[in-house]
């Protein structure tokens, strides 16, 4: 069933400030390690300084879609808004 399109939104702080401050150090950590996962690798493999700051970036954009899933999934569990 719908709701009456008189009911608004109220955003729920707590819930709000806890998914940012978790995003905020876990973040810290998936970006820490993408790059400092991408200099280890880049002296693995035996590459250059180009190559390297590539295969960075790479672990840098897999880090996005890890914060993206995190924020959505932890969304789920700690709604933003509720009806008022």
């Amino acid at each position: 069933m719908d709701a009456p399109a008189s009911s608004s939104r109220q955003i729920v702080w707590p819930s709000v400030i806890t998914v940012i401050s978790a995003a905020i150090l876990i973040g810290a950590e998936v970006f820490g390690a993408a790059f400092a996962g991408g200099w280890a690798l880049a002296i693995l493999f035996g590459l250059d300084n180009t190559g390297a700051h590539i295969l960075q970036a790479v672990l840098f954009g897999l880090g996005v879609l890890v914060m993206t899933a995190f924020i959505r999934a932890a969304q789920r569990v700690e709604p933003f808004t509720r009806r008022v």
